[in-house]
């Protein structure tokens, strides 16, 4: 797993766990420090993926969110 696609999963499994709110804390920070939310893990899923595996909504927004400024930053 890429350090943003662990950190998902985590996020995502620690909910289940306990049954507490998703939340993005670490998701955020790793990409306010220049993680790559398109790099694929060896397996081919990318943070994306393991957002959407989770239904971790807040995840899937904050990603989305970050890829289209990332993509407007680029023009």
């Amino acid at each position: 797993m890429t350090l943003l696609t662990h950190s998902i999963d985590v996020e995502g499994d620690s909910s289940l766990q306990s049954g507490r709110p998703l939340t993005v804390h670490t998701t955020a920070v790793l990409l306010a420090f220049g993680a790559d939310p398109g790099l694929a893990d060896p397996d081919g899923d990318t943070p994306m993926d393991m957002a959407n595996r989770y239904g971790h909504d807040l995840a899937v927004q904050l990603l989305r969110a970050h890829i289209s400024g990332r993509a407007a930053g680029s023009r």
